[in-house]
């Protein structure tokens, strides 16, 4: 019997309270000044959103920046809907709507389509990480679940479009410097500038760290840039750039006993062979050149070029891997007037092809001792989607979204050497469709559903790795879903608040799963299962008065039932990896000077660790402060960020095992202890 615990307080009170004015759903403002190019940017992106009839979340780096700004984690913190835990480096676990719930920290993320400034960075071969750097960063536009289908995502957890800042919202120099616990540190230097019809933005950044476990140090370093031109009112373009090399320790997983007593131990196995995982440098180029034809209609034409070689020491072997695609997008925006009542319609083409060098040799290892190659295989693969979508206002306030999506696949995999072990070749056509209501009962309230179908085809090197015979690759189907969503947003006495329940029956799921701990865990299809959850967000203004400041407090609150129905093995087991509920909160009082404190907490429930569900990680409950300063001129920012002030010990990420039979089996990367951070910021204006 699956019980939900309820909502945070003042959740649910929430509701139908009208109040002043509706702002943007998880909008995250806080007592900071900036332009008002990049306030009216915040804005528009916030009232496109709104105009999606389901669940979203804004992100304001501002906000994000008044801490610790250290990987993925941190910028979608306090997100309702969103699980996102660092395994102490750059990846982090990454799971919307019981997407990618069993992949391991770090590895190429699933059921996310995720974009750099609407381009694309997902692949056949998922969505790598390495590139991700959140201070180049301006905002995050998170559309969950089918809501992604005008951007040509039809993944399980929707899209995530990170948006890198320009010259119309960059200070001409910013200089930043963070420095903390265990070895962390890092420096950030930018400028952006308009120049009449030209702006630009470049921005260098690098970081290096201890890392909280034995042997998980690491570092990184890059440069993003990007330059735009407007060749007159109706035609303008941008290009992208951005370079960044990593480099990470690998400690291994723990068992739930090693986790109590010794959290800052490696797994003996990742030791004795001084895993690691170098990245000699990823590069992502594109192009987005926009046409408006009339005030009425606008063309975007994307292109896009990512390289991103590996070098995988991990387990007895040596995996050298080569990795590069190419992608194009096209959308066409119009807006009309049909039988007297408005219309909006979005037609769109993106496609994203793996280039003939991707592939990967295999060598014989001995610690740091490279032996001879022992395998080489090719991954190739291509995805490519057809979408048109229309809104069409019914009634004054009440707006019908219809949409059809159709979607090619190819996932080739082949072995080359020691001998030649056939190649596997699927090629798929799917289709997607979408039907949405959402109706604006007042200024203040909104309430919306959809109805939708999402597909997710596997990993090129699913195919490979899933094999149990080193020569002849592994045939898998195209994981589907069909999604119903209901919910509602707007302002109340309690604050702006958003909340959304999906039920997501699924198909031929992607479930990957590490049968023998330390070796690549192995993908198949599996029987049907159900993902259905709540997603809640409050935030709330608690006091204030002109002149003494003001105290608020923000909530996020997600409820995940991920289970099997009627499996034979495991009949209506939960799967594994992300925790039923989880909740974030921060209790924060600003001063008008600028001066700002506040305490915060993380709360999750047990985890389960295999499908069996014979074994589980600890639910934990976890504190911290920050208290900072932000001049009124928005030159000088300064902060102090605590993080886990009782010094819990705890599991921030599982990765599942197939049956453990109860036993205490080395499945969970610790969370870090106790830590302090330490931040200053200097921006010309």
């Amino acid at each position: 019997m699956r019980r939900a615990l309820p909502l945070p307080l003042g959740l649910l009170a929430a509701l139908g309270t009208p109040l002043p004015s509706l702002a943007a759903p998880s909008v995250e403002l806080g007592q900071v000044l900036i332009t008002d190019e990049a306030q009216d940017e915040l804005i528009d992106a916030g009232e496109r959103l709104r105009e999606t009839p389901g669940a979203s979340n804004l992100v304001d780096m501002q906000r994000v920046g008044q801490g610790r700004v250290a990987s993925n984690q941190d910028v979608l913190a306090y997100q309702p809907g969103v699980f996102a835990q660092s395994a102490g480096n750059d990846g982090i676990k990454l799971s919307i709507r019981g997407s990618g719930i069993n992949r391991a920290p770090g590895a190429h993320g699933s059921g996310v389509y995720t974009m750099f400034d609407g381009l694309p960075l997902t692949g056949p071969g998922g969505t790598p990480y390495e590139l991700f750097e959140p201070l180049w960063l301006s905002r995050a536009e998170l559309l969950r679940g089918a809501n992604g289908f005008d951007q040509g995502s039809l993944a399980l957890g929707g899209a995530i479009n990170y948006v890198t800042h320009t010259g119309y919202d960059a200070a001409p120099l910013q200089v930043r410097y963070e420095a903390g616990s265990r070895g962390y540190q890092r420096r950030h230097v930018s400028s952006g500038q308009v120049l009449g019809n030209l702006d630009y933005y470049v921005a260098l950044t690098d970081a290096e760290y201890d890392g909280y476990q034995k042997h998980s140090s690491g570092s990184a370093k890059g440069f993003a840039a990007n330059v735009g031109y407007r060749f007159n009112p109706n035609l303008e373009t941008r290009f992208y750039l951005r370079y960044r090399e990593t480099e990470n320790e690998l400690a291994g997983r723990l068992t739930k006993a090693q986790i109590k007593h010794h959290p800052r131990a490696a797994n003996a196995a990742y030791l004795a062979r001084d895993d690691s995982r170098p990245q000699p440098g990823s590069t992502w180029v594109g192009n987005k050149t926009t046409f408006f034809l009339d005030d009425d209609s606008r063309l975007e034409a994307g292109l896009v070029y990512h390289d991103f070689p590996m070098d995988l020491r991990e387990g007895p072997m040596r995996l050298k891997v080569a990795y590069t695609d190419v992608s194009g997008t096209l959308n066409y925006l119009r807006r009309d007037t049909l039988f007297g009542h408005q219309s909006k319609t979005t037609l769109g083409w993106r496609t994203t092809k793996h280039l003939p060098n991707s592939g990967a040799s295999q060598f014989v290892r001995n610690g740091d001792e490279f032996g001879p190659r022992s395998r080489d295989f090719s991954y190739q693969g291509s995805d490519t989607v057809l979408h048109a979508g229309n809104d069409l206002e019914l009634a004054p306030d009440l707006w019908l979204t219809t949409g059809l999506a159709m979607i090619y696949t190819r996932r080739e995999s082949a072995v080359s050497y020691p001998a030649d072990g056939g190649k596997v070749s699927l090629h798929d056509w799917d289709y997607a469709p979408r039907l949405g209501l959402r109706y604006d009962i007042a200024p203040q309230l909104q309430v919306y559903g959809n109805l939708s179908r999402s597909v997710e085809p596997p990993h090129p090197w699913s195919l490979i790795w899933s094999s149990t015979v080193a020569t002849q690759p592994i045939e898998l189907e195209n994981q589907t879903a069909t999604t119903l969503e209901l919910g509602a947003r707007g302002d109340s006495v309690l604050g702006r608040w958003d909340l959304a329940w999906y039920y997501a029956q699924v198909r031929h799921e992607l479930l990957a799963v590490e049968i023998v701990a330390g070796l690549p865990a192995k993908e198949a299809n599996a029987s049907p299962t159900v993902h259905q959850g709540i997603e809640a967000g409050l935030d709330s203004t608690l006091w204030e008065r002109p002149g003494n400041g003001k105290l608020s407090l923000r909530q996020a609150y997600t409820f995940s039932d991920f289970h099997y129905r009627d499996d034979d093995r495991f009949g209506d087991n939960r799967l594994p990896g992300i925790p039923m509920h989880y909740y974030q909160g921060e209790l924060r009082y600003d001063w008008p000077s600028g001066f700002y404190a506040g305490v915060n907490t993380q709360i999750a429930s047990k985890v389960q660790v295999d499908y069996a569900n014979s074994y589980h990680a600890d639910a934990y409950a976890l504190l911290g402060a920050r208290l900072g300063w932000d001049s009124p001129k928005q030159d000088w920012q300064t902060w102090l960020d605590l993080r886990n002030l009782t010094d819990k010990r705890y599991a921030a990420t599982v990765t599942p095992g197939y049956d453990d039979a109860g036993q205490d089996v080395a499945r969970s990367t610790p969370g870090e202890g106790f830590a302090a951070y330490l931040g200053v910021s200097y921006s010309l204006r």
